[in-house]
């Protein structure tokens, strides 16, 4: 097939998964039609050398040499921020998009410059690889070590009223951040985002904020240091968070958020300039009132690293409009208790443990729907032992137990087939069962004029 034939069966797919979404088709047509459309796009790009961009039939009309490496991942994985596929039980080859999209690898001499900078050990979350690639951390350090400020930045997109435990990862490893540097956080929650790509109304998507809120403040953030702001309340409040959204709405194209996010035709107006939205934080003239105007301080964000490519075009755009790049730190996907080809989904109640489930529903779940690397049978499993690279409960370990040791020894004693299935799953119970209801503990005492401390605009507790 050349490229031009096959540009035009990408576009046709392309619109036949909008007509499913459009006659609103079942989950498992949609699913299915979107993963052949992925796969089209990576022949497309495989065959072409370039992106395939709606409206714009290929330029490199021959077929490109596939000799050199790679650009896009091989295996079927596809990232970007709505989307999460993979086909290894493993889960997403992180290795590759490191080199696919140009971030550096957090290796062993970051993790000790950290220490040193700091003064005590690493987070587990680093220690581990959860957080494996970051952006200018090394400018970050830097700056802390010359007594320059900075400040967080993290987010949140409230697509319903409860959180399950991987949205949790980047805010206890954010609240780490905060308690070693001692620096302000600023919170947003992208409520105007899910009313966009959601069938939500805008009042609906803005109690799911406040309700997420709870959650996020439950994880222990200090008040006099941590601003959270919905982007639907926010945005009208704030004129240097609105002045800096056009500035960047002026500098990027519709070409560019097209080929960036893969926007359509039929997409909406809003979708298109939204990412300009998600940008604005990464600029302390957003937020006036904590920085007292100042412009040259620097932004680290800590986030999954599927939010990689909003924070690629700010980086692009920030030196064209006088601001700092941000500095990331990306994070892992959490797995979904079926495996680790996907992300845990908020809207599908068995493939994740949420943050309000009773310690019965915990055990059922885990017990009933986490997969297993064990082997099938007992005799089976002892000869040969399981696998961890596959099993969930060991995944979610990794995550949540503190113990080094202890995590280090079930994972060779389920190697080794000395430790059963039943058992590893028993250990995640008694894990995540007190953690979440510690965290459920703590919501409770969050109320409802607390969460508004937290959402007014005000000075923290630092001088700029």
């Amino acid at each position: 097939m050349n490229p031009m034939e096959l540009y035009e069966k990408v576009a046709a797919q392309g619109e036949s998964v909008r007509l499913l979404k459009t006659k609103k088709a079942s989950k498992e047509e949609i699913d299915a039609a979107v993963k052949e459309l992925l796969a089209l796009k990576l022949d497309y790009k495989t065959l072409t050398g370039e992106e395939y961009k709606l409206g714009s039939s290929p330029t490199n009309i021959a077929p490109v040499s596939t000799d050199g490496p790679a650009v896009v991942e091989d295996g079927g994985d596809y990232v970007d921020p709505w989307t999460v596929q993979t086909s290894n039980a493993k889960g997403v080859d992180y290795d590759k998009l490191i080199v696919r999209f140009g971030s550096s690898k957090i290796d062993q001499e970051l993790i000790d410059r950290i220490e040193r900078v700091i003064g005590q050990r690493a987070h587990q979350f680093l220690r581990r690889g959860i957080f494996f690639s970051h952006r200018d951390m090394n400018q970050i350090l830097d700056a802390f070590e010359t007594k320059k400020s900075f400040y967080l930045y993290t987010g949140r997109g409230p697509s319903s009223e409860a959180m399950h435990v991987g949205h949790l990862i980047p805010f206890i490893f954010t609240k780490w951040l905060q308690d070693v540097f001692d620096v302000p956080l600023i919170v947003q929650l992208t409520d105007d985002e899910k009313y966009l790509w959601k069938d939500l109304t805008p009042e609906q998507a803005y109690k799911y904020a406040v309700e997420n809120a709870k959650d996020i403040i439950a994880c222990g953030f200090d008040v006099n240091k941590t601003f959270i702001f919905s982007d639907l309340d926010y945005m009208g409040q704030s004129s240097g968070f609105y002045r800096n959204v056009v500035k960047i709405q002026k500098h990027v194209t519709f070409n560019q958020v097209k080929g960036i996010f893969g926007f359509g035709d039929s997409d909406c107006i809003g979708k298109i300039s939204f990412p300009a939205i998600q940008a604005a934080p990464s600029f302390s003239t957003s937020f006036p009132q904590i920085f007292n105007g100042q412009k040259d301080i620097q932004c680290l964000i800590p986030c999954a690293i599927d939010q990689d490519p909003y924070f690629r075009m700010t980086r692009d755009v920030a030196p064209r409009i006088g601001y700092p790049k941000p500095a990331l730190l990306h994070s892992t996907f959490f797995p979904a208790l079926q495996g680790a080809q996907t992300k845990m989904s908020a809207s599908d109640p068995n493939s994740s443990i949420f943050l309000t489930d009773t310690p019965k529903q915990i055990k059922t779940k885990i017990n009933k729907h986490a997969f297993s690397g064990g082997k099938d049978t007992i005799e089976e499993h002892q000869k040969l032992g399981g696998n961890c690279e596959v099993d969930v409960s060991y995944m979610y370990l990794s995550f949540f137990l503190e113990d080094d040791e202890k995590l280090e020894k079930i994972k060779q004693d389920y190697s080794s087939g000395k430790l059963l299935t039943g058992e590893l799953k028993k250990s995640l119970i008694e894990t995540l069962q007190p953690l979440i209801a510690t965290h459920q503990e703590r919501r409770k005492q969050v109320t409802d004029e607390i969460v508004k401390q937290f959402m007014t605009p005000r000075k923290l507790a630092y001088d700029f």
